[in-house]
C-alpha cells in the first residue's frame, strides 16, 4: 500500500473542504434538513429550519431494540441505523451485570426525497452483540461497526443501491484493545482509528488501559498498524475522536479526564505518537460526586471551532429520591488557531438538561442541537424540578459561539436519548 505524505494529504483534505462549502451554499435556499433523534427504540424525525433555529415533528419508526447510533450515506438518501436489545441502559442490571442483547443489527432506511419519512431499504445485518458505533467509509462502499464489549469492529459490504451486503471476513487477529467506544475512517479513506476507552478502576480490579488503535485499511480489509496508549494507556480513556476538514490534525475527547488533546498526521499516514497540545474541557476542577465525563466532538465545518460534550449524571439520596448532585453538562466551544491547530476554550455552555451525550451540527454550520440523554430531579427542598430528557437547540454565532435558542422535550424520561443527528434530504440516485 502506498503512502501519502502530510502536504499531500492535506491538500486532498482541502479541495474536499472547498467543495462540500460550494455544496453547503447551494443547499441553503433550496433543500431540506432533517434531523434524527433515537428515544430508546424509537427514531423521531424531524424537519429543521436553521434561520429559525426550530425544529418541527414529523413523525418516528420503531427499531426491535434501543436505537445505538446511526450514520448516513454521503452520496445517498439512506440511513443506517444500529440498534441492540441489550446492555445497561436497556435494562436495568441483574446482580451488577448488564443483560446480555438476544439481537442486536444494522437496518438500512431509505429517505423519502419529499417527506423525510424512513422507509426500510433491504435486509437488516444481525450482528454478533450490541454496536456501539458505526461509520462509513469514503464513499460508503463499506460500513463498519465497533463493539464495546468484547471489544470488536465488524465491515460490511455496501451495494450500489445503498442496501447492506455481507461482512467482509478479516484474515488478521486485530488487536481491539479495551472496550472500543467508536470506529472513523481517516480523509484519506486508508486508516481506521478506534479510540478503545479502556474501564476505570474498581475495588475488585486496577484500571483497564485504554488507547488509540489504528489499522491500515484497504477494500474492507483492515490490518493493525499501531496502538497510541500515552503512559501505558492508564489515564487515558478515549472516547471520539473528530477530524480537522482542512488540515491534517485530530482531536480527541479523553471521557474520564475530561480533556481535548489534538494529534498530527505524520508522512507515514499516522498520528503523532503524543498529543500537540491538551486542554480542559470543564469551566473548574471537577467533584467527585459528580461524575464528569466527556462525550462527543466535532469539528466545526469551517475548521475554525471545535466543540466537545460535558456530561455530570452523579446523584444524592434526599429523602430517597435521586437527586442530581450538580455539575456541569455543557458544551465546550474552543476557537482552532490556523497555524498550529491549538484549542482555545473561549465558552462553556449549559445544555438546559442532564447528560448531552450526542449532538449534531448542521452542515452549514448554523444551528447545534444537544441530545440530553436523562431526566432527573434537580433543586432543594421546594424548588425541586424534573428537568426532562430534551433536545436543547443553539445558534452557532460567526466566532463559533452558542446562543441558546430553545429546548423540546421528547419522550417521558423513561427511554434514553442516545443519539441525534442532521443530515441534508437529498433526491433519488
Amino acid at each position: 500500500m502506498g503512502t501519502i505524505t502530510v502536504n499531500r494529504l492535506s491538500a486532498f483534505v482541502c479541495v474536499l473542504f472547498v467543495l462540500s462549502q460550494q455544496l453547503t451554499v447551494v443547499r441553503g435556499a433550496d433543500s431540506t434538513l432533517l434531523l434524527y433523534a433515537s428515544v430508546g427504540p424509537r427514531l423521531l424525525q424531524y424537519q429543521v429550519d436553521a434561520d429559525s433555529a426550530t425544529l418541527v415533528e414529523r413523525g418516528s419508526i420503531t427499531l426491535p431494540g434501543y436505537v445505538q447510533e446511526a450514520w448516513a450515506h454521503p452520496s445517498k438518501p439512506v440511513l443506517y441505523v444500529a440498534w441492540s436489545n441489550g446492555g445497561a441502559l436497556y435494562a436495568p442490571p441483574q446482580n451488577g451485570t448488564a443483560r446480555p442483547p438476544t439481537a442486536s443489527g444494522i437496518t438500512a432506511f431509505r429517505i423519502d426525497a419529499t417527506t423525510g419519512a424512513l422507509q426500510t431499504h433491504g435486509e437488516s445485518a444481525a450482528l454478533r452483540a450490541r454496536p456501539i458505533y458505526i461509520t462509513c467509509d469514503a464513499s460508503c462502499r463499506h460500513l463498519l461497526a465497533a463493539y464495546p464489549n468484547p471489544s470488536g469492529i465488524t465491515v460490511h459490504n455496501v451495494r450500489d443501491d445503498g442496501t447492506l451486503g455481507e461482512e467482509v471476513i478479516q484474515p488478521e487477529r486485530l488487536d481491539l484493545g479495551i472496550y472500543a467506544h467508536q470506529v472513523r475512517v481517516s480523509p484519506s479513506n486508508t486508516i481506521v482509528i478506534v479510540p478503545t476507552r479502556g474501564n476505570e478502576a474498581t475495588a475488585e480490579k486496577p484500571e483497564d488501559p485504554g488507547a488509540l488503535k489504528l489499522f491500515r485499511y484497504r477494500d474492507g480489509v483492515l490490518s493493525n498498524l499501531v496502538s497510541i496508549a500515552p503512559v501505558g494507556g492508564i489515564g487515558f480513556r478515549s472516547r471520539h475522536v473528530d477530524f480537522h476538514p482542512m488540515r491534517p490534525w485530530l482531536y480527541l475527547a479523553l471521557e474520564a479526564q475530561n480533556k481535548l488533546e489534538m494529534y498530527r498526521w505524520i508522512d507515514s499516514e499516522t498520528l503523532a505518537p503524543a498529543p500537540s497540545f491538551v486542554v480542559d474541557t470543564l469551566m473548574t476542577q471537577a467533584k467527585p460526586e459528580a461524575r464528569q465525563l466527556t462525550s462527543s466532538v466535532h469539528v466545526h465545518p469551517n475548521g475554525g471551532v471545535v466543540y466537545v460534550a460535558n456530561r455530570a449524571t452523579g446523584t444524592r439520596d434526599v429523602g430517597g429520591r435521586a437527586m442530581f448532585a450538580g455539575g456541569e453538562n455543557s458544551i465546550a466551544v474552543f476557537s482552532i488557531d490556523g497555524q498550529t491547530g491549538e484549542p482555545r476554550r473561549i465558552q462553556n455552555i449549559d445544555t438546559h438538561g442532564i447528560q448531552p451525550r450526542t449532538f449534531a451540527i448542521d452542515p452549514s454550520g448554523r444551528m447545534l442541537v444537544v441530545a440530553n440523554q436523562t431526566s432527573m430531579l434537580v433543586g432543594h427542598d421546594a424548588t425541586v424540578k424534573t428537568v426532562p430528557t430534551n433536545l436543547a437547540v443553539f445558534r452557532i454565532g460567526t466566532a463559533g459561539r452558542l446562543t441558546f435558542v430553545r429546548i423540546y422535550q421528547v419522550g417521558s424520561g423513561r427511554d434514553p436519548l442516545l443519539w441525534v443527528g442532521i443530515i441534508v434530504r437529498r433526491s433519488p440516485t
